[in-house]
């Protein structure tokens, strides 16, 4: 059974809301992404398109738009919106009084 090691990775107030910012961690960089109903995704922070940053993106509800081509992933699933193929890897987020914890699994 694999465990998830939480790590606390920073205050709601540090993600902008519509947008995101970025974690090293040691799977590599995260995105954290906030919606306008201050829900907090994460995801890794690369494109499978062309690699773009989507801590650098647009987010619009469950989605978030690449900054370099405009695609559009599904933060639920990472999945690319047709017509574009593509996924990116998600990682289990949680907010408990203010404060921005991300799941990694060993």
């Amino acid at each position: 059974m694999t465990m998830a090691q939480w790590m606390e990775v920073g205050s709601l107030m540090e993600i902008p809301q519509l947008g995101g910012r970025y974690v090293d961690t040691p799977r590599g960089q995260i995105a954290l992404l906030r919606n306008e109903a201050d829900e907090v995704f994460a995801v890794e922070n690369r494109c499978p398109h062309r690699g773009g940053p989507l801590a650098e993106g647009f987010v619009s509800g469950r989605l978030v738009f690449c900054p370099l081509h405009n695609w559009q992933i599904d933060l639920d699933k990472g999945e690319a919106l047709p017509p574009d193929v593509g996924c990116v890897k998600t990682y289990p987020v949680r907010v408990e009084e203010g404060q921005v914890y991300l799941a990694l699994t060993e």
